[in-house]
């Protein structure tokens, strides 16, 4: 009972739990929209497939720039946890400075993202070109976006995961009430779905200015120019989140190249291993769930000087890690077949399935301490280590377990080799906590 009833226990349940919401919120507007596109009478395929085309590249993106988030969160929790009022002012707004930095980068060179993209995705001409149709409207909301990144970091380094929850909720509802409006009110097609999205993420931008000045007014007044732009502080914003940004990209590029390798073997593995990976995604939701709120909670500990805080969070988190990893495990072992078929009917691919189930099976346990350390590292802005231990494990692990293994396991290298990944991550990390995280 004293684990339930620990200070720092509740931290992590508070703070956890509005994370997950907010992650779930994320694929139910993606399904939302090509369930709209699906159920037009007249080329319904084109504008689904647009809309895939489009999305993807926009996730790509911004899964790249989802270092002003990270960032963000774990200079402003170590502001917050040593109580330097000024220094989480300056967070924020340095954060918001290089959000629309980039966002302006994006904007002006629309056009060769676009060029680029679409020599590397496949689709016809029509599904092409209904796809840039709907870049050329959704790049717009860049600046939006970018924004949020900076707000979520920032509230959630405040120890406040209800904000950032209720602003996804808001942009999700808006978003999808807008995709009804545009597209059956109006008669428009991806192009709705795109401009629906533009409007959706300025109305959450709006709304969490509305919190910064209601909520925190106190962080909201002005700098000196030469606080704001201070060299070593700008210095160790752009050191942080580039090393941030290298493990994300690496993170990004093993995912593409495991969907990649997938489609070489043939189309019922792409299809098989897409279906699977779902489940993963599936487990992502809750794991990153308590990243976040160890982003939050070891940051402040680490800005604060306590240790024992820092030690104790550490150790709470992998007791939910292992429970949560364990349990969705346990899920799926029961019942995968059974969620398999709701995700398809197709019996090439049900059949299939039951040969790599055990993979996708083990795959919370094997990914979850990756999960936290993330969290964790990220929190006390151990940046350099993060990005090194990806390296290790991307290259020097997932590559050469696929390379080796191919030709005498087929596909199964493939999901051996995620997983191990997956593994060398979370080992990697923990070996390089003693320097890297805790406090001397």
């Amino acid at each position: 009972m004293k684990f339930f009833k620990d200070a720092s226990n509740k931290e992590i349940i508070r703070l956890t739990i509005p994370n997950i919401v907010t992650n779930i919120t994320v694929p139910l507007l993606g399904i939302a929209d090509l369930a709209l596109m699906g159920h037009l009478k007249e080329h319904s395929a084109l504008y689904v497939g647009a809309i895939a085309l489009g999305s993807t590249i926009f996730n790509v993106l911004y899964m790249s720039l989802a270092f002003l988030r990270m960032g963000t969160s774990g200079f402003t929790a170590q502001a917050y946890g040593a109580q330097d009022k000024k220094e989480i002012s300056l967070a924020l707004k340095r954060s918001l400075l290089v959000a629309a930095f980039l966002a302006f980068l994006l904007l002006v060179f629309q056009y060769p993202i676009q060029w680029i993209s679409f020599k590397l995705l496949d689709g016809s001409e029509e599904v092409k070109l209904l796809a840039k149709q709907y870049f050329y409207i959704r790049i717009f909301a860049a600046p939006a976006t970018l924004g949020l990144y900076s707000f979520y970091g920032w509230f959630l380094g405040m120890q406040n995961a209800k904000i950032p929850m209720t602003i996804a909720i808001l942009v999700n509802v808006v978003n999808i009430g807008l995709n009804f409006f545009f597209v059956f009110a109006l008669n428009m097609t991806s192009n709705g779905v795109a401009l629906a999205s533009v409007i959706a993420q300025y109305s959450g931008l709006l709304l969490a200015i509305i919190f910064l000045f209601v909520r925190y007014k106190n962080y909201a007044g002005t700098e000196e120019r030469k606080d704001l732009f201070h060299k070593g502080a700008f210095s160790r914003f752009f050191k942080v989140n580039s090393d941030i940004f290298i493990r994300t990209l690496l993170l990004i590029l093993t995912l593409a190249f495991f969907t990649s390798q997938s489609a070489k073997i043939s189309t019922k593995v792409l299809a098989l291993n897409t279906l699977l990976f779902q489940f993963f995604f599936f487990f992502s939701y809750f794991a990153d769930g308590f990243a976040y709120a160890g982003e939050a909670l070891t940051g402040k500990a680490k800005g604060s000087g306590n240790a024992e805080l820092l030690k104790n969070t550490v150790k709470y988190l992998f007791r939910w890690g292992w429970a949560i990893a364990i349990s969705i495990s346990i899920i799926y072992w029961l019942s995968l077949n059974f969620l398999m078929q709701i995700m398809t009917s197709n019996v090439i691919l049900l059949d299939l399935s039951k040969q790599y189930s055990f993979w996708i099976i083990i795959l919370p346990i094997t990914s979850f301490a990756a999960f936290i350390w993330d969290g964790v590292y990220i929190g006390v802005t151990a940046s350099k280590a993060l990005r090194n231990t990806m390296i290790i494990s991307s290259v020097l692990v997932f590559l050469p377990a696929f390379y080796f293994g191919f030709h005498l396991l087929g596909n199964h290298a493939l999901w051996l080799a995620i997983n191990l990944f997956m593994i060398a991550r979370g080992i990697s990390m923990w070996i390089a906590s003693p320097k890297a995280i805790y406090l001397k």
